[in-house]
Formats: structure tokens, sequence, C-alpha cells
């Protein structure tokens, strides 16, 4: 009589494998369109059925949760190095590139992390977290003489929703752009800015045309 278990472990393998295209194709679509993409979308960027998603993630919020629980983990990370760094200064840059450089590349990370969708997660306590790490960061900052007494944190939102502004640019564009944004005000969060500034990343291929331009169009 054949063995009844036998393929078993295969489907298990299968399952999961089905399972990580799903996430990453999830992740992959999230990034181009945001959260709110067709979840059919997800289905054909990972060669699966729509039935097959909707019995691994039967909801949007589980399917976008676990898409970005990964991301999570990478943020907590960014932080952790920001504050091992020995120069405060430079952690809290380092650290802001990489937000910027995420905010305009992944159009899902605003709406995850600071929107606060979906409500699987829970971004009342990670927000409360990253906002008392930043004051930490921003505080050893000023204190070793590396940012301007009048720095407050309530300028780093600020930034951030300037860089934001250029996720619906081309990729091409809203990379540079938001690396020289931030490069630029820097600058001018530092207690001492150098006399003779330096070399910022390149401009961006930018023109008053394109302040409008709607997501998506050349």
């Amino acid at each position: 009589m054949p063995d009844q278990t036998s393929h078993k472990p295969s489907l298990r393998t299968d399952a999961r494998r089905n399972r990580e295209r799903v996430l990453e194709a999830a992740r992959e679509v999230f990034a181009a369109q945001g959260v709110d993409a067709p979840m059919s979308a997800v289905a054909r960027r990972a060669g699966v059925g729509v039935a097959t998603l909707y019995r691994r993630f039967p909801t949007r919020s589980a399917l976008v949760s676990a898409a970005f629980a990964e991301q999570l983990s990478v943020c907590a990370a960014a932080f952790e190095e920001a504050m091992a760094d020995p120069s405060p200064g430079h952690g809290l840059y380092t650290l802001l590139e990489q937000v910027c450089t995420t905010l305009v590349t992944d159009r899902g990370f605003d709406t995850v992390f600071m929107a606060g969708f979906p409500e699987a997660l829970d971004h009342a306590e990670e927000r409360a977290c990253a906002e008392e790490r930043l004051s930490r960061l921003i505080e050893r900052a000023r204190e070793a003489g590396q940012l301007r007494e009048d720095f407050d944190p309530a300028d780093i939102p600020l930034l951030l929703l300037a860089v934001n502004g250029l996720a619906c640019q081309p990729p091409d564009v809203a990379l540079p752009a938001a690396r020289r944004l931030l490069a630029y005000l820097f600058q001018a969060f530092q207690a001492h800015p150098p006399s003779r500034p330096g070399q910022l990343p390149p401009a961006a291929a930018m023109d008053l045309a394109g302040v409008h331009r709607p997501a998506g169009h050349p």
C-alpha cells in the first residue's frame, strides 16, 4: 500500500514557495503603486490565481502586514545603527538618508509606517519608540555641538513631508532630488555649517513643469 504521507513535505514546500512569491510580488507592487494597488496585480506578479492569494491572505491588511514585516525590522535596525554611531550627527544623517530614500522609492512605505495602515501592525507603539529614539539621538547631537541649539525634533517631519512630495516623480528624478534636498537642509541643521560647504549631490533633472506632474506621467 503506498505511503499516504509521502507527498506532504513537497506540498508544504510548494505552499511556502507560493507564499514567498506572493510576498515578494506584494512588496514590488506596493512599492510601485502603493498599498491600494489591486490584489489581482499582486497575484499576476506572483504567478498565482487570485483565489490562491486570498487563501493565503484573506484581507488586504493581512497581506500588507506580512509584506512589510521585514521592512519593520530593517527600520528598527537602522535606528540601532544610528544610535550606536560614535558621531550622533553622522548617525542622524545616515538614518535620514535611508528614510528619505525609502520614501521616494517605495510608495507603500509612507502609508504603512507614516499613516498607520494596516491596523494589524502596532503603529502607536512602533511610532512612539521611533520618536523617543529620534529625540535621544537629536539631543546627543546637540550636546556634541553638531546640531544648532534651536533645532527641534519637529523639524524632521517637516523634512520628510518635503521629501515625500517627490514620490510622484520618476525614480531617476526623485532619488537624486531627495538626496540633494537632505544635504541642503542638513547643512542648515548644523551648529557650525562649513564655511565652504561640501559638494552637494548632483541636482535632479527637474523643471517647473514637473511640480504638478501626475504620478506615472513622463
